[in-house]
């Protein structure tokens, strides 16, 4: 059967467009379960805003209204109140947090970087053994391990320092299973191109491997630094000079009745800086996804 030149022609430059075997009431159905899901996770987010604001009478109402009534900003005096009256100043709960959380999240990203460069693109005697004892160590819980990291702080003696917190943080093994399995999407023609101009391993690693592999970073920075956000410390620092802002606003939070409108900003704090974080590395995660692309 002779097809003619005219058709074949037709055929490649109009080529018929694949559609979905979807229905109208499938999408409309998916659509719905996925608004519903999307409502019960923004609720407690707006509860937890609303009740900031919420003056005492409210707090306690039951049921409780998720909306606040009658708006009022003495819960946040009542926390800057009780901050202020602390003998450790603010501004240092500020400081250690910036040290530990930054710290913990940057020092993870390197690290964990320049340990899967290795594993991913160079021969190396012994990397697949290597990589099965990380991907053996992403199978045990931290309270599994809580005991040995314990024992080995105490035998470096970095106990109540800031090392004793961001060090562990260094060694988490689920960052150098992602930028591994990231970094091998990598094409090694595009290596050996700069091999072959003159480039070293380092400058390969920096300039080439690391900006392709932004959004496994920056995915890596949401869970590294959601991790550090949420420690206190409280196993490792032992002089109040130390403690970060997270042990601080507990505190305040476990104060008992007369300190419920400041637990309600406490909560608000706790959760608004890891969500403002996750946005602005999202968009820059989605920004690196869609203007940036390798192939072969």
């Amino acid at each position: 059967m002779k097809i003619g030149k005219g058709k074949l022609l037709a055929h490649f430059k109009h080529p018929k467009k694949h559609q979905l075997n979807r229905s109208k009431a499938g999408n409309a159905l998916l659509f719905t379960l996925m608004a519903i899901c999307g409502l019960f996770m923004v609720i407690p987010l707006v509860m937890i805003l609303n009740n900031a604001f919420k003056p005492f009478d409210e707090l306690f109402r039951y049921p409780p209204k998720i909306f606040v009534r009658n708006p009022t900003g003495k819960n946040f005096k009542d926390l800057i109140v009780l901050m202020s009256n602390s003998w450790i100043p603010f501004s240092r709960y500020i400081l250690n947090t910036i040290i530990i959380a930054g710290g913990g999240t940057i020092g993870h990203i390197l690290i964990a970087s320049m340990a899967a460069y290795p594993l991913a693109k160079l021969d190396i005697p012994g990397k697949k053994f290597l990589f099965s004892i990380v991907v053996l160590a992403l199978m045990f819980n931290g309270t599994v391990t809580s005991i040995p990291n314990y024992m080995i702080i105490s035998y470096l003696g970095l106990n109540n320092t800031y090392w004793a917190v961001i060090l562990p943080a260094f060694a988490s093994s689920l960052g150098l299973y992602l930028m591994k399995q990231f970094m091998e999407q990598i094409p090694d023609s595009l290596l050996e191109s700069a091999r072959l101009d003159g480039a070293g391993e380092m400058s390969i690693f920096l300039r080439i491997v690391m900006p392709n592999v932004k959004p496994a970073w920056l995915t890596l920075a949401i869970f590294q630094f959601q991790t550090m956000w949420g420690n206190t410390g409280s196993g490792f620092l032992r002089s109040e000079q130390l403690k970060p802002l997270q042990y601080a606003l507990y505190q305040v939070a476990s104060g008992g009745v007369a300190r419920q409108g400041a637990a309600a900003v406490v909560q608000l704090i706790i959760a608004a800086i890891p969500i403002t974080f996750f946005l602005i590395c999202q968009s820059q995660v989605i920004e690196t996804m869609t203007t940036s692309g390798i192939k072969e």
